[in-house]
């Protein structure tokens, strides 16, 4: 079944990017991360024009983080004070990202730029990753135990403004999330992507957060950065397809809650190894679609059908070209209700399931 996009003007397959967010939102409920590191490219190998790949990726993650934070919410595993000082230096580092991408949009290299900001960050990443996973299995395998320090002190942590944050326990400078964020946000702004992979680390190691908090301040954090994102996108270039966003919602969503399941049976050390190939892998695919592929998509189902645009799509270009700002503000409220309705049905279901039973 194949449909036309009108905002981002290309012909896709519904049923193959169904599959492929179905099968990212798998790997981020496996894994504990966001998807967008991953979704992105993918929109991209089949054919999606970069720009258009970032924005749409990042108004599906603003949905998946609404339905994530509101889960920590419920459960009160989350820090707020921090968070809210992670989003204070994300939205100035979006807005700096948003520039960037405006001025290696107006040169004609921001799908090059977009690319390579993969290649990278994938392949050093998934070195990282992967080199601690195999020395991880190793230990386990010979049993080998090694002490580690509780919290590893860096030139970061001699920081003024230094101030205690009560629910993580920890006395730390506030420039520490604050210029966590600021980084974030602008890799989110140029990548399209939550910022988890790189915040989830970076709350652990530098800022010392108590691991059970990080998840949940991470999702908190992403939606305020990735609704920046998606805004600034939607007024400043109009590239948010609805059509688009409303086939990644649907897949990724019911992904990520079976992803989930798998990944409570698990170890840790084997997931690290697994994304760290993953994430290896997807950097070698954009590197060939970057400097081998002439021109067509790398993931494609052949057909000779051409698809005219339907009515429905009529309507969102319509709207998308006489009223930007509501287009805009309706792809975000978009996001944000499929992600707290979702949220809720989850809720309902787990409250029946562990319901006792009445004798």
């Amino acid at each position: 079944m194949e449909i036309y996009l009108p905002i981002a003007e290309v012909q896709i397959n519904v049923v193959l990017v169904l599959f492929v967010s179905f099968i990212i939102g798998f790997i981020s409920g496996l894994f504990g991360v966001g998807g967008g590191f991953l979704m992105t490219p993918f929109l991209i190998f089949m054919g999606i024009p970069p720009a258009f790949a970032v924005a749409n990726e990042a108004n599906n993650i603003l949905a998946s983080s609404t339905s994530g934070t509101l889960t920590h919410w419920f459960k009160k595993t989350m820090d707020l004070k921090i968070g809210w000082f992670v989003i204070g230096g994300g939205s100035v580092g979006t807005l700096l990202g948003i520039i960037t991408f405006s001025y290696f949009k107006e040169i004609g290299k921001i799908d090059l730029i977009i690319t390579l900001a993969y290649m990278y960050v994938l392949a050093i990443l998934g070195s990282f990753m992967l080199r601690d996973g195999i020395l991880e299995i190793d230990r386990i395998k010979k049993k080998v135990i090694i002490k580690k320090k509780l919290h590893t002190h860096y030139w970061i942590h001699g920081l003024p403004l230094r101030m205690r944050f009560k629910t993580s326990k920890v006395y730390e400078s506030a420039l520490v999330p604050i210029i966590l964020g600021l980084f974030v946000g602008f890799i989110a702004a140029i990548m399209g992507v939550g910022g988890a992979f790189l915040m989830v680390p970076a709350m652990i190691y530098l800022i010392g957060m108590p691991t059970n908090l990080v998840p949940g301040t991470s999702l908190f954090v992403t939606i305020f950065i990735t609704g920046f994102v998606v805004v600034l996108h939607a007024f400043t270039y109009n590239t948010i397809d609805l059509v688009l966003v409303l086939i990644l919602i649907t897949g990724s969503i019911a992904g990520v809650h079976s992803g989930q399941k798998v990944g409570q049976k698990l170890q840790g050390s084997e997931l690290k190894t697994l994304l760290a190939l993953l994430m290896l892998g997807v950097g070698v695919l954009m590197a060939y679609d970057t400097f081998f592929r002439n021109g067509t998509p790398s993931i494609q189902i052949p057909t000779d059908k051409i698809v005219e645009i339907s009515e429905f799509g009529n309507t969102i270009f319509n709207l998308a070209s006489k009223y930007p700002v509501v287009y805009g503000i309706s792809s975000i409220f978009l996001a944000l209700v499929a992600g707290v309705a979702v949220s809720f049905i989850r809720r309902q279901i787990s409250k029946r399931i562990n319901k006792p039973a009445m004798y």
